[in-house]
């Protein structure tokens, strides 16, 4: 899994649930998909989707037990589980079938009842499943009177007819493309090309299908086994994008809808990463370096933004060059792992000070004169987390890249990724050039179908929740989104850093997110909401 709300209020996310955290909300609203060609000889994905609502034959849920956990996780006995039969090609509905995982927390109460509120986390590749249990505390009784709320793990992912590769690295960081020190992308290259080449051998034309519109025609035949002729949705990240993407196929049976930390749908993919993430780094690492500039006389990182930058910096140079390694674990810690590891505490306000001491654990390790202190950091940071049994080691990875590189296809000039990459690192040398590389999505197999046109207008029944120092999902991502959905939707920003919005310290958006949810109330124009209050 990856970072969610819950991690920030319930508990530090550590070790690959940190580091998966990091790439998939980057992703989501720092996506890595090419706005490139259309793919040719596809079916208009509006037709598609229409079709879809016309053929849900096997759209029924057999309500039982949900899915084992990992060793030492539980979950409330109250989230009921099943498994929908949909098609792995809506082209063809009488063909391949696959299973989609949905949850459902029962908690709207007779006569106030509205309906099902979907809920969606990002990554891409994040499951869902437990959504509805590590939201619900968040949510006044106001809403949760009026609905039940639903959770899935996306076609593919987790407990979905889950894919996988056989990567060699299972981790979605290992994806991630830093240039070498000298900003050379040559091994980029290679292992980008491997790993399409792999998955490629491994899935095949099949993985083509695990793509956004289908996932958003699978929530459609969610609602339609519901029996619901509309559903509401909640949408974080990523997940932003499926929301705008359902809303373009099927306008008619889209209730209320949240979009929090979003993505802009006219950069996916590969533009959205190259031309938002180390701006969104630049916003976003102040906030942190301040907390530990407040701590110099113990941290001793700097007594400034720009001391504690350049000591970052010239860490993260040193690593790069030189790994250290971390007690008691195999890694080592390089500056890739060091960027991301930063990448993935910055999601949150409440890790910042984690964050801030972890610097100085890294630091001291690069220097070889670790404390006591800085060793229980370090195992803080990279402690494992069970994963769940009959999930592949790669499958958010792969389900990452068949994402990512299904949706659009992506540039295939590698020269011209090269000299994105040198100018990249200059701009943005918190991120070192990697958001520019070249990713394996060059090398893929051309998608399925042509990127679904999100559209304007529609009903007014959108609200864009977005922060203004996200390092996720940009603040241009929110003002892309609400521009592309125009009088449909109305934008809260917020003065506040990290990934989520909601329920982090501003009564503002707060309010409007619970009055629209319980009321239908949006505010007549766009919010800009200063009464954050740091938890």
């Amino acid at each position: 899994m990856t970072t969610t709300r819950s991690s920030a209020k319930y508990g530090f996310p550590a070790g690959r649930r940190l580091a998966a955290a990091l790439l998939v909300s980057t992703v989501a609203g720092t996506a890595l998909v090419g706005c490139g060609a259309v793919a040719t000889g596809a079916q208009p994905a509006q037709v598609a989707g229409k079709s879809a609502g016309e053929t849900a034959g096997d759209a029924e849920i057999t309500w039982g037990k949900c899915p084992a956990l990992g060793e030492g996780q539980t979950r409330s006995p109250h989230l009921a589980c099943g498994t929908l039969k949909v098609p792995l090609d809506y082209q063809h509905p009488g063909g391949t079938k696959i299973d989609v995982a949905v949850s459902r927390l029962s908690t709207a109460e007779p006569g106030k009842r509205r309906g099902v509120l979907l809920l969606n986390p990002g990554g891409p590749a994040l499951g869902g499943l437990d959504m509805p249990e590590t939201m619900a505390p968040t949510l006044p009784k106001t809403v949760l009177e009026r609905y039940d709320l639903i959770g899935f793990d996306p076609r593919g992912v987790e407990h979905s007819t889950p894919q996988s590769c056989g990567l060699n690295d299972p981790s979605v960081t290992g994806l991630f493309p830093y240039p070498a020190t000298d900003g050379s992308i040559t091994k980029n290259v290679a292992l980008a090309k491997a790993d399409a080449e792999q998955c490629a051998d491994a899935v095949g034309k099949k993985l083509r299908y695990y793509n956004t519109a289908n996932t958003a025609r699978d929530m459609d035949r969610i609602r339609q086994a519901l029996g619901e002729k509309k559903i509401s949705y909640w949408g974080q990240s990523y997940g932003t994008y499926l929301g705008a993407v359902y809303r373009s196929l099927f306008q008619g049976h889209t209730d209320r809808m949240i979009l929090e930390g979003n993505v802009d749908p006219t950069k996916v993919w590969a533009d959205q990463v190259a031309d938002t993430w180390g701006k969104g780094m630049a916003d976003r690492f102040p906030d942190a370096a301040r907390v530990a500039a407040a701590q110099d006389s113990t941290l001793r990182l700097g007594t400034s933004v720009a001391q504690v930058t350049h000591t970052y910096l010239t860490l993260a140079d040193r690593l790069d060059r030189t790994p250290a390694a971390i007690p008691g674990a195999s890694a080592s810690l390089d500056g890739a792992l060091l960027r991301n590891m930063t990448y993935a505490l910055l999601l949150h306000n409440n890790t910042l000070p984690v964050l801030a001491t972890f610097w100085k654990a890294a630091d001291d390790l690069a220097h070889g004169s670790t404390t006591a202190t800085d060793t229980a950091v370090l195992k803080e940071v990279f402690a494992d987390t069970p994963t769940a049994p009959g999930i592949p080691a790669d499958n958010q990875a792969t389900m990452f890249m068949a994402l990512t590189c299904g949706d659009a296809e992506w540039p295939h000039d590698v020269d011209g990724y090269a000299t994105r990459t040198t100018a990249d690192r200059e701009n943005w040398p918190l991120t070192a050039g990697m958001p520019a590389n070249i990713w394996a999505c060059a090398f893929w197999n051309k998608p399925a179908e042509a990127t679904v046109k999100v559209v304007k207008g529609g009903p007014r029944n959108t609200l864009i929740l977005q922060n203004r120092r996200d390092n996720a999902t940009p603040w241009e991502g929110g003002v892309g989104l609400h521009k592309t959905l125009g009088d449909g939707s109305v934008l809260v920003g917020v003065d506040n850093g990290g990934h989520y919005v909601y329920d982090e310290g501003s009564a503002c958006a707060d309010r409007t997110t619970v009055d629209f949810l319980a009321t239908g109330h949006l505010p007549d124009k766009d919010l800009y909401c200063t009464d954050v209050v740091q938890k």
